[in-house]
């Protein structure tokens, strides 16, 4: 008895290495699995990581006239880096808009110095956008009531606004506003001849003070921009009113037109005397 019991555990410890050789081999197997999954090179992970470091790089400091972009590459599985070097007309545009954008600026400080007075008063709003220069007086200070002759104080400052644009080679869009008060006379029917008229006299008068014809351009608007509501004597005023805008040029251009400019077949555009479609 204890001798078959000697052979049987002797028989059973012959075949204990193949458990051990099989754990061993599946063991190495889950190994190379794990090596080649971090081996293998994720194409959009890579993508993502670029991107990122291009929008780091373009954040930063920009070195004038000397600008370099890190704009990294997925070539052959690896990312690579290229350095893209602006060319001598961007950079050049660039000099040309930061120019720009400073006369618009000095323009702006001079328009609020030689309206004073008016702009103390709250007769007189000049603001500066990302589209240029927007002045807004009120048409009090322009116009007697119902009617669009400019008063000998009007003429006098709005010379003075002529000859600061004067020198300058942006374009000049002159809007006539009105308040919803219905008006009907021999020379003005409605408002929209009202609000035409009165921005075509400031326009002339730019003319006539030295400012180019081919910049200006006079709309009349009537009572459909109002910044105000009609209900109250204040909100009226408000609404009557002569916004000159000063176009910087340095926005994208709309398709098909000049940067900013009213189109020709604008139903509200003014034809001035010497202008043409």
């Amino acid at each position: 008895m204890g001798r078959r019991r000697k052979q049987e555990d002797e028989h059973e410890n012959h075949e204990r290495w193949l458990v051990s050789y099989a754990d061993f081999i599946t063991l190495l197997f889950a190994f190379f699995v794990v090596m080649y999954s971090l081996s293998s090179i994720n194409e959009g992970k890579y993508r993502i990581l670029s991107d990122s470091l291009v929008q780091a790089f373009r954040s930063g400091a920009i070195l004038e006239g000397a600008e370099q972009v890190v704009d990294p590459a997925v070539i052959s599985g690896s990312v690579v880096p290229q350095i893209a070097r602006r060319t001598p007309e961007q950079v050049e545009a660039e000099n040309q808009r930061r120019e720009a954008t400073r006369r618009m600026h000095n323009m702006a400080d001079e328009i609020r110095r030689v309206l004073g007075p008016l702009t103390r008063d709250g007769q007189v709003t000049v603001t500066e956008g990302a589209h240029g220069i927007t002045v807004e007086i009120n048409a009090s200070v322009l116009f007697a009531p119902g009617e669009a002759a400019l008063g000998a104080e009007a003429v006098s400052a709005l010379q003075a606004v002529a000859r600061v644009l004067a020198p300058a080679s942006f374009p000049v869009t002159i809007e006539g506003h009105t308040d919803n008060q219905p008006i009907s006379t021999f020379r003005f029917p409605s408002n929209w001849e009202l609000s035409a008229v009165r921005a075509s006299s400031v326009v002339r008068l730019f003319v006539e003070s030295g400012v180019s014809p081919e910049r200006l351009t006079a709309a009349g608007y009537s009572d459909q921009r109002p910044v105000a509501e009609n209900s109250s004597e204040a909100g009226r005023a408000r609404n009557r009113r002569v916004t000159i805008l000063i176009e910087s040029m340095l926005a994208e251009p709309p398709p098909g037109g000049a940067p900013g400019r009213i189109r020709p077949d604008d139903p509200m555009r003014s034809i001035l005397p010497g202008q043409s479609d």
